[in-house]
């Protein structure tokens, strides 16, 4: 590797580094957490078996499942100007990624609810809860205790598909190594850069994940 090529590197893994820490990981968190109240709403919706509510929440499960997040951008993006509705690149990402992440989180916490015991629910409603008491005080914090795992896995993969956004013109971080590398033509090198700075944001998602989940297990452990 000559010194020209390193020279590069070290000057634009700053100017990757900042649209990461600007736009990359922001985008992830707002996405995340409206996807979050998503699917927390569908679970819920499904785990009460209301019946056109329920079905309402299999639907919208299985078109978003069923179709590609690429798609899907292309549709709010580029589509929806068609029908009169246009929004800005970073709104639209997060309307998407919020949708996509919400329809695979909600059947994580499906699952989660459905691990409850049912006589701990039926205990809550012999004390006087009504079903929402039940719900907030006794099944949700169990369920969001099983689904943490699954759904930190979920932030760890929503932040590696922001990538996408660079499509609709958002300006993260690996739309800033393309535009570096149409000027460099370091392409290689570059790509190589990126996903090593994807590399570092994700292990230390992954720290964080294995944090809270042994903070979990000690706060179990201490109720039990």
């Amino acid at each position: 590797m000559d010194s020209e090529l390193i020279g590069l590197l070290i000057d634009s893994f700053g100017k990757i580094l900042l649209p990461g820490l600007a736009m990359t990981l922001p985008l992830t968190a707002i996405s995340f957490a409206l996807a979050l109240i998503i699917a927390v709403a569908a679970a819920l919706v499904q785990f009460a078996n209301v019946r056109v509510l329920r079905q309402l929440a299999r639907f919208y499960i299985w078109v978003i499942r069923g179709t590609p997040l690429l798609v899907q951008l292309y549709i709010v993006f580029y589509g929806l100007p068609n029908v009169g509705v246009t929004l800005e690149p970073f709104p639209a990402a997060i309307i998407v990624f919020s949708i996509n992440t919400g329809a695979y989180a909600a059947e994580t916490v499906r699952a989660a609810l459905e691990s409850v015991p049912v006589g701990q629910i039926e205990a809550g409603e012999c004390v006087g809860m009504s079903y929402l008491q039940v719900m907030r005080r006794i099944v949700l914090p169990q369920a969001m205790r099983t689904a943490f795992p699954s759904l930190a896995n979920s932030v760890i993969s929503l932040m590696k598909d922001t990538s996408l956004a660079a499509n609709i013109t958002v300006t993260e971080m690996f739309m800033a190594t393309q535009r570096i590398a149409a000027r460099t033509y370091e392409h290689l090198a570059l790509y190589i850069e990126v996903a090593i700075v994807y590399l570092l944001f994700s292990t230390v998602l992954t720290k964080l994940q294995r944090m809270g989940e042994k903070r979990l297990s000690a706060y179990q452990s201490r109720k039990e």
